[in-house]
């Protein structure tokens, strides 16, 4: 679903709601070290792209979750699934009741933090329909969920956990392309040759223009972009597909990569020309967010 489809219904306590669960894009991504317990130190610009899940409530006296839309294959309807997993989470064991059904338009495994966002629209959802606060960290349940549940750009620290919020960016849009190909996170971490690399400046400067914005992106990095490509080339391909952007990049640890555009209409003519190039691929336009 597209940032124009009508999407979201503000949940109150007992009635019906939704959210949409917006794509995460990682604009930058610098692996800055490795703490002991295995987990990666990251510095990464992230953003929301216009396109994501939707995620509805009823009143239910039991809690369970059905899935539909273009990418609802595969995608499991137990406590396997983030959705029902936070929900569960947040009941804390009180028993409370939700029929949730999540509408899937992004692909699985793709870098751009789908389960992490439906994690996150799930607790914006259910803390209002239950009346119910977030006690604990949402980080519990992924190191993504506290990114997804912020609004607007965010500069993301530690693993995760330290978000500061950016200024304002300037008006871009984006095309998103995936191979439709499954790149497990651990592999490519594991692969990373270096694992302490420098971090973004100290300080983010303000873009008083789209190509200012541009211009700064590119002097950063995605490290996770070489290991990935080594173990998918078609991640290659996709960056060739979208040469013509202002900017082209992967983002998270792949396969989803975007290209930066200036107009909406820069934008639909690449979505629709990579298309049909490549009609097996997930190709869509979207604006980037700004909260």
């Amino acid at each position: 679903m597209n940032r124009d489809d009508p999407a979201d219904v503000p949940a109150r306590p007992g009635a019906s709601g939704s959210a949409m669960a917006w794509a995460k894009i990682n604009l930058t991504l610098h692996v800055t070290g490795q703490r002991d317990d295995g987990y990666h130190l990251l510095d990464s610009m992230v953003v929301r792209a216009g396109v994501g899940d939707q995620l509805q409530v009823t009143s239910s006296p039991g809690l369970t979750l059905t899935v539909s839309g273009p990418n609802a294959a595969g995608v499991p309807t137990d406590a396997q699934n983030l959705v029902l997993k936070a929900a569960q989470w947040l009941d804390g064991g009180a028993g409370r009741g939700a029929a949730l059904h999540l509408t899937k338009h992004l692909p699985a495994a793709a870098g751009i933090g789908g389960g992490s966002a439906d994690a996150a629209a799930t607790l914006e959802l259910l803390t209002a329909h239950w009346g119910v606060a977030c006690a604990h960290d949402p980080a519990q349940l992924g190191a993504d969920v506290p990114v997804c549940l912020a609004k607007g750009p965010q500069r993301m620290q530690g693993v995760g956990e330290l978000l500061t919020a950016l200024p304002m960016l300037p008006a871009c849009h984006m095309v998103l392309v995936n191979p439709r190909i499954d790149v497990p996170t651990p592999a490519v971490f594991a692969a990373l040759t270096h694992k302490s690399n420098p971090p973004m400046p100290e300080g983010i400067p303000p873009f008083g223009t789209f190509m200012e914005f541009v211009d700064f992106l590119r002097t950063q990095r995605n490290d996770l972009a070489a290991p990935a490509i080594a173990r998918a080339p078609v991640i290659a391909q996709c960056l060739e597909a979208l040469s013509e952007a202002q900017l082209a990049r992967m983002s998270g640890s792949g396969a989803t990569c975007f290209g930066l555009y200036e107009t909406a209409e820069q934008a639909e003519t690449a979505r629709a020309r990579i298309a049909a190039a490549a009609p097996d691929w997930w190709v869509v336009a979207a604006p980037l967010l700004h909260a």
